[in-house]
């Protein structure tokens, strides 16, 4: 099979050599998306395993359009018997870059119509519209005079790994916070630390990084387990094979935050994804507190403008960068920041940069090697 799997802006080419690693054959790194190949297994897999995916596409339909009218009898020329009994519900959702469509919800629209019409010529019968929870999700994506239509094995996306009880303000993405895990290329036998650790979405990933714990072990359903060739059994091996992985941390993760509410909510989402064992929360102020190991790997997510804006950034970030230049020594430490002024008053070289998104936040995660005294004979990585 063709699969497209989607994810954050800047994770395009960690998700590749993830797939790679998952069994992925053809492999096409595009805008937000990694395109590649496999058979029901490795869709399966994917969707289970991978945390750096958002979801996971089949695509049944590619063609050009001149007009609006070229959508409609494209999408209803789909064998649509092939993925879908007319007593079941769909919903249609679109993302246009096209001339021809003024907005995405009218290209919706006609593929809705067109699904309807073919089963009704078809069969007399028609399937119903749920928009929350639809037996099959059909994505239409449209750029220009292209249309890709797609069936959505995923449906609630795989961000929502199911241990997440509670939010504290601005909280990460859990695919972006394994992006910024994986970008930063940790490796589990690597004390890593989060000195503002909010609800603690970076620790859990890592946390279930480092005990090999797929991010799909606490979610109940996936939009595959509807499709009409759905195989239970090979599901179960997919979910078997996993579980025989897991495996205790080589190395302690931990979290800390100033607020104490933070703490309580951070510590419930550990104790929900199982890693009481692994991941230390702790009630400590980053720029009073020395690290939690002789050495390591931190990776903070500060606030940031639009995001948690503190009195005066510039001197919040120029805080952070004399506390990481006397006290982590050591260390290798990384900052996501939507603040590109203010990350400069961090005041260290970086030695590699990534631009990423945040939701819509334009935002830049920067590695710092952190050395003591002179780098005199010191081995320097990195690109």
């Amino acid at each position: 099979m063709k699969l497209l799997a989607k994810t954050h802006y800047g994770l395009e080419q960690v998700l590749a050599e993830e797939l790679k690693g998952l069994g992925a054959s053809g492999i096409a790194v595009l805008n937000r998306a990694v395109a590649f190949e496999g058979s029901k297994l490795l869709l399966y897999t994917v969707n289970y395993c991978s945390r750096l995916a958002l979801s996971v596409l089949m695509p049944v339909s590619s063609f050009g359009i001149s007009g609006q009218k070229d959508l409609y009898n494209g999408a209803v020329a789909i064998e649509w018997d092939r993925y879908l009994d007319p007593g079941k519900t769909i919903a249609v959702t679109a993302v246009v870059n096209s001339p021809h469509f003024p907005h995405s919800g009218y290209a919706a629209l006609l593929v809705k119509d067109a699904i309807a019409d073919f089963f009704r010529r078809l069969t007399l019968r028609r399937p119903s519209v749920d928009a929350k929870d639809p037996d099959l999700l059909v994505n239409v994506h449209i750029s220009n005079n292209r249309v890709t239509i797609s069936i959505d094995s995923t449906v609630v996306p795989l961000y929502r790994r199911g241990y997440r009880r509670r939010m504290s303000e601005a909280p990460l993405s859990e695919v972006l916070a394994a992006g910024l895990i994986a970008l930063s290329g940790w490796k589990p036998g690597t004390p890593l630390t989060d000195g503002m650790c909010g609800s603690g979405t970076i620790v859990t990933e890592a946390g279930l990084i480092s005990c090999n714990i797929a991010p799909g072990r606490m979610r109940k359903n996936f939009g595959f387990m509807r499709w009409k060739d759905y195989d239970a059994a090979l599901f179960r091996s997919v979910r078997f094979d996993a579980e025989k992985r897991e495996r205790k941390s080589p190395a302690a993760i931990f979290g800390s935050d100033i607020s104490a509410e933070a703490c309580a909510i951070a510590r419930a989402n550990v104790r929900a994804a199982g890693l009481e064992d692994t991941v230390e929360i702790s009630g400590r102020d980053f720029f009073e507190s020395p690290p939690p190991a002789e050495n390591g790997m931190l990776i903070i997510n500060p606030p940031y403008g639009r995001r948690l804006g503190t009195p005066d950034m510039d001197e919040f970030y120029g805080r952070i960068g004399s506390v990481l230049k006397h006290r982590y020594e050591g260390y290798t430490a990384w900052i996501l920041s939507g603040d590109m002024d203010s990350l400069r008053k961090v005041a260290l070289k970086p030695f590699r940069k990534f631009d990423l998104l945040n939701g819509d936040i334009e935002c830049r995660f920067q590695g710092y090697e952190l050395y003591g005294g002179t780098r005199k004979h010191k081995n320097v990585s990195g690109a």
